[in-house]
């Protein structure tokens, strides 16, 4: 019994052997599974991220080619991508490829789509590919840029970007970021010390900056910069953005459509857009002001009034007379150049236009105007409608203007000012208006401005000021349109 006790015993050690064995060999099989599959994880995720380096390399390429040779999107071959460029490492051996894509976004906007797929050599089974949107900003990326000073009073509501050379008074709200180039400055609407490039008469008033001020040490005014502020930033070129208006005469003469000088007993023409086509109008007479109407501006700080209607300066800008010249279909390049005063409104579906006013050879004594009185809409919001106005020195609004005018459109006074001018109240019921809103930008040269205060009362113009910056614009601006920048910049990366 005894004998056959121990025999037991040690079948009962050998199982247990044999089981602490098999689960040995199965963790350690386990394990080595593991960390094979963890090592070629890591492989992979190494080969991964090196083809996501080679398809980024496709994309800097493009974009340093498209800084040299701005509008050539075939990679200078004149024929359509794909182009394949093989990628080394430092020491110099092929370690993969990309191939590149190319697409122009839209006629006559420096934007372009790059699709760059980046693949390794050693397994071209893992491919990474990259879309990218590159542009060169325009001026339409701001919502208001001006080369001098300027003043949004109480009752204006801002949602894109502004910038000035100069000051900037800021007394209603802005949603987006506020920046001046300079630092301080001595504000022309008041005496008093100098004050912050960017500040505000809301209650509290700024205080006065200290001598020798950090612009770090702007106050906080969330109430009124919701977004923040910024001074002392880096100065934009007015020479470098302003458009070449004899280029846009050019590109309407070929593809586009163009109206030359109306005459001397002529004031114009007037453009209404509507979806399929627009209708011309000649200019031929104006509104007059009444008796003891004074129409004033302040054009580099000097004041100036007038009560009669001129072609070229102070005037109610409201037609009175005028004779049909017929309905014209929309230009395939999207440009449209008048040689003389514009008045413009409608709405536009579907349709990207850049329509100019100048008048050629330039003298600051003949500089035309682009006039709105009547709604410019869009049908669509979604960057499919757009409309740029280039104004060789005003955009004004007329005396007799809708009580509620809508825009929608980037305006640039290329010369001049965007805005109204002061109708006294013997202008009658034109001269106090409720609301406008812009849905686009402003550039205006000059101080641009919709309302006219004294104090802090608005004595003439519009009650309420809505500036409302169109984002599409970012990287599709009207056609042929100025830009802000000499290079191309990454707007969009997406990982397809």
């Amino acid at each position: 019994m005894k004998e056959k006790r121990i025999k037991n015993q040690k079948s009962q050690v050998s199982i247990y052997i044999l089981f602490y064995a098999f689960l040995s060999l199965f963790i350690l099989s386990g394990s080595l599974l593991w960390i094979y599959s963890y090592l070629n994880f890591l492989n992979r995720e190494i080969n991964s991220f090196q083809a996501l380096n080679i398809a980024e390399s496709g994309i800097e390429y493009y974009r340093w080619f498209l800084n040299h040779f701005q509008e050539d999107y075939q990679d200078g071959t004149g024929r359509a991508g794909p182009y394949k460029y093989d990628f080394y490492d430092r020491v110099g051996n092929k370690i993969g490829e990309f191939s590149l894509n190319i697409r122009q976004s839209v006629q006559g906007v420096r934007t372009a789509e790059i699709i760059s797929e980046g693949k390794l050599v050693d397994n071209p089974n893992i491919k990474k590919t990259i879309k990218v949107i590159v542009s060169i900003p325009s001026v339409a990326k701001y919502s208001v840029i001006t080369d001098s000073d300027i003043r949004f009073g109480s009752g204006t509501v801002v949602y894109g970007e502004i910038h000035s050379n100069r000051g900037i008074r800021f007394d209603g709200v802005a949603h987006n970021l506020i920046k001046s180039s300079l630092i301080t400055y001595q504000d022309p609407d008041h005496s008093g010390c100098r004050e912050w490039a960017v500040h505000t008469h809301v209650n509290p008033v700024d205080p006065c900056p200290e001598d020798n001020p950090n612009p770090d040490n702007l106050p906080l005014r969330s109430d009124v910069f919701k977004a923040g502020r910024k001074v002392g930033v880096q100065t934009v070129d007015f020479i470098g953005i302003t458009s070449n208006l004899s280029n846009l005469k050019n590109l309407s003469q070929n593809g586009g459509f163009y109206r030359g000088f109306s005459g001397d007993n002529r004031f114009g023409y007037e453009i209404i857009l509507g979806e399929d086509n627009f209708q011309l109008y000649q200019v031929d007479s104006l509104i007059s002001p009444s008796s003891n109407c004074s129409i004033c501006e302040s054009r580099n700080n000097q004041w100036r009034c007038s009560s009669s209607n001129s072609r070229y300066g102070l005037s109610t800008w409201s037609v009175r007379g005028k004779t049909f010249l017929g309905n014209f279909s929309y230009p395939s390049n999207g440009v449209i150049f008048i040689e003389d005063n514009l008045w413009i409104s409608g709405r536009i579906r579907n349709k990207r236009l850049t329509i100019a006013s100048a008048r050629f050879p330039e003298n600051p004594n003949t500089q035309t105007n682009i006039i709105i009185n009547n709604d410019l809409l869009y049908t669509n919001y979604d960057g499919t409608d757009i409309i740029g106005l280039i104004a060789q020195k005003d955009i004004n609004i007329g005396l007799i203007s809708e009580d509620d005018l809508k825009i929608d459109a980037v305006l640039i006074a290329q010369n001049g000012r965007v805005g109204r001018y002061y109708y006294s109240s013997g202008c009658r019921s034109g001269y106090l208006r409720e609301k406008i809103s812009v849905y686009g930008g402003i550039t205006s040269r000059l101080r641009y401005g919709f309302a006219w205060v004294s104090g802090d009362v608005r004595v003439s113009g519009y009650n309420i000021r809505e500036l409302i910056y169109d984002s599409n614009l970012l990287y599709l601006p009207p056609p042929y349109f100025p830009l802000s920048s000499e290079f191309y910049k990454t707007i969009k990366w997406i990982e397809l």
